[in-house]
């Protein structure tokens, strides 16, 4: 089994700031991208960042100049600082990965279960 465990959402202010953390664990032969995508009420789920095992990024055009994302290839966890949070990023946050599990062929897409932001004043 692998798990991804996102820690970190919460209740902020306009303008505050925010870190979330993402854990994998388990059974993980390797890990490949990783990275956050969101959900708000009644929208489709979308991009936030992804990030290579090689630490090559990609950011959605609304964050790109406040959020960053990074991680920690020995620890298998990927976090996103988020600053100058809007009340447009309100969401649900959800952490990804593909992961190789040992003994498997091919990688495949896990998910978290979703950590909230509301940004409200």
């Amino acid at each position: 089994q692998v798990q991804l465990v996102e820690s970190g959402g919460g209740f902020i202010q306009p303008g505050g700031s925010l870190r979330l953390a993402c854990a994998a664990s388990g059974s993980i032969a390797s890990l490949f991208d990783m990275g956050w995508y969101r959900q708000a009420p009644g929208m489709e789920r979308e991009l936030v960042a992804t990030i290579t095992n090689g630490g090559v990024t990609n950011c959605a055009d609304s964050v790109k100049a406040r959020f960053t994302i990074s991680r920690d290839n020995a620890k298998n966890t990927v976090s996103l600082q988020m600053n100058s949070l809007k009340p447009e990023d309100t969401a649900v946050y959800y952490c990804y990965a593909k992961i190789l599990r040992r003994l498997s062929l091919r990688p495949m897409d896990y998910w978290g279960k979703g950590t909230l932001v509301n940004v409200s004043s």
